[in-house]
């Protein structure tokens, strides 16, 4: 929460900020598949992530939905329930805002997608290794995978920034990292990780697509060539910079 610097305006805003168009369109497409899913049901089978109708090879059984290969993008689209899809959203607008300010919203919408469909393809895969029979013929719905995907980004830029855990504020690093683990046992679990498998997921991708940023070769010669002149306007004008050195690096963009 936090209260206007306007010296004639007594008012408080909550949370990162208004939300943007990009947000908005975002918040907006799950709030009317989930109200279609009410409507009609058949949504939740069609567009649902079936790993096994996916890829059809992993059993006779799923020769019927020979490759339905949408669902690894549509079903992070749907969700399973009022506070199902009320807890994601909020973490889309809650982690989102601020990171689509730094991002852009060209590369914000970029990395989202990647994460959320990259989430997917990851737990088709897992469902071909001999753990994850498990995973085959479930119906796996939900923008987890991007959305955590977008919390692991928050954790690099904003490490030390609090995040309320159950009832505890804890560092973002911190709070990932738990996520993280619970994601990780509950995936490897005989009864469980159905969903935590996409969750898991969802934070590997997002990982080394920031990594693969930092060490594209193109990208390293913008950031040298654009901190050379930034450089040289500073020392022209007179101006310094100043920050921690161990501020996060800000290429990752």
């Amino acid at each position: 929460m936090r209260r206007s610097s306007s010296p004639y305006v007594s008012s408080f805003s909550f949370g990162p900020g208004p939300l943007s168009t990009t947000l908005k369109a975002l918040i907006g497409a799950n709030v009317v598949m989930f109200v279609a899913q009410a409507v009609f049901p058949v949504l939740t089978e069609v567009f649902g992530l079936h790993p096994a109708w996916v890829i059809p090879a992993l059993s006779t059984r799923a020769a019927e939905h020979a490759f339905w290969l949408w669902q690894p993008a549509t079903y992070m689209f749907l969700h399973g329930g009022v506070f199902h899809i009320l807890f994601n959203m909020l973490a889309l607008w809650m982690f989102g805002a601020e990171l689509e300010r730094i991002w852009g919203t060209r590369y914000f919408l970029k990395f989202y997608f990647v994460t959320g469909i990259g989430a997917g393809v990851v737990t088709v895969i897992l469902s071909l290794l001999p753990f994850g029979g498990q995973l085959q013929y479930v119906n796996i719905i939900g923008a987890s995978g991007a959305i955590y995907g977008l919390l692991l980004a928050f954790a690099m830029y904003f490490p030390d920034r609090p995040i309320l855990l159950v009832v505890f504020p804890v560092p973002a690093k911190v709070a990932v990292t738990i996520l993280g683990a619970i994601a990780l046992f509950s995936s490897l679990s005989e009864s469980g990780g159905v969903a935590n498998a996409t969750h898991l997921s969802g934070l590997v991708v997002a990982y080394f697509f920031l990594k693969g940023a930092r060490l594209h070769p193109l990208a390293e010669v913008k950031y040298r060539y654009l901190k050379w002149k930034i450089n040289h306007v500073r020392k022209k004008f007179d101006v310094y910079s100043g920050g921690r050195a161990n501020d996060f690096d800000r290429r990752v963009h």
